[in-house]
């Protein structure tokens, strides 16, 4: 995208959306999405990002809304994404400016961000649909009610064996993705996997904690596995080979659309399958995330889904299929 001198002021709001239901993965739960929104103002126009600040990394709710307050000056001043890249780390606070510059990038120079990221006009996508932590029982009949073709079921205990068998017998079929939050351990993690591979699972999504998985080139593993916690951007892909088939680019981690646009062409560039994933968050934080997706091999964008209502100009969720942003939410 062709740099556009900006001079913009910047707004930062708290919002907060109800679950339908409560959320579990294994380091704890959720009733509400909190989210940040930066807002830039520039020539009359307006640009949005969302982020979801996250406590794994270090980060809340204040410290997030401080950073990106502390860069109103350069912004006024004229701060691009290109500086902001080396202003600030990856990170939440780095995503909502980055995608609000974007955002406002496409409002000024008419052209959608979708023109400058894909390779073809954004088309309807299918997204994993996400099924909580829980008793085995209660994970399958989430399952069975969910109808989807692709679940992503959360796991992270030292004994799923269970519950990977209960969901398996109750998904009709559908693909499952296995994601443990770096939830298990060496001694559990072999009967797990051979669990997961009898079970039909696709893909195990960070199974050991981040720092701790060196074992992983060590061993077989029947089903691929796929980096989240232990990837956030291109500086880590290299130190993945041998470890993991997959990487998880989520766009609170890359720090915005800029780095994962060059973090995925890098990591295509190694032989990395791709998986698109989210924070529980609104469509103002898929928006982004969605363009990424049309190039990815596995997308979990079910975010908004898992609302008891989305924002005004929400991305259109028919079942699993997610149409493109529209102009009025982002890009």
């Amino acid at each position: 995208m062709e740099r556009i001198r900006m001079e913009s002021r910047v707004s930062v709001t708290v919002e907060r959306f109800p679950l339908a239901n409560e959320f579990r993965i294994a380091r704890g739960s959720k009733r509400e999405a909190v989210v940040v929104v930066a807002e830039l103002q520039s020539q009359g126009h307006k640009g949005r990002g969302e982020c979801v600040p996250y406590g794994r990394y270090g980060e809340t709710i204040e410290s997030v809304c401080a950073t990106i307050e502390s860069l109103s000056t350069e912004l006024e001043n004229g701060l691009d994404r290109h500086a902001l890249q080396q202003r600030l780390p990856a990170g939440a606070a780095r995503n909502a400016l980055d995608c609000a510059l974007w955002d406002l990038e496409a409002k000024l120079s008419g052209t959608p961000v979708s023109a400058h990221v894909c390779s073809h006009f954004p088309r309807p996508i299918e997204t994993a649909f996400t099924i909580s932590l829980d008793q085995p029982g209660i994970m399958a009949a989430a399952a069975r009610a969910a109808d989807r073709h692709i679940l992503k079921v959360k796991m992270g205990t030292k004994d799923d064996v269970e519950r990977i068998r209960a969901v398996h017998a109750a998904a009709r079929g559908a693909r499952l993705i296995l994601d443990a939050n770096e939830g298990w351990d060496a001694d559990c993690l072999s009967p797990h996997i051979l669990e997961a591979s009898r079970g039909g699972a696709v893909l195990i999504e960070q199974p050991l904690p981040a720092g701790k998985d060196d074992i992983l080139a060590k061993m077989p593993h029947p089903v691929p596995l796929c980096a989240d916690e232990s990837v956030h951007t291109t500086a880590d892909l290299e130190g993945l080979l041998g470890r993991y088939d997959f990487v998880n680019l989520k766009l609170d981690k890359t720090g915005g659309l800029t780095e994962a646009v060059k973090m995925m062409r890098r990591a295509r560039e190694l032989g990395f399958g791709i998986m698109i994933g989210c924070m529980v968050g609104t469509s103002l934080s898929m928006a982004p995330a969605s363009l990424l997706a049309q190039e990815a091999d596995i997308v979990d964008l079910d975010g908004p889904l898992l609302l008891a209502k989305d924002r005004q100009h929400g991305i259109h969720y028919t079942h699993s299929m997610m149409s493109p942003p529209s102009p009025e939410l982002w890009g």
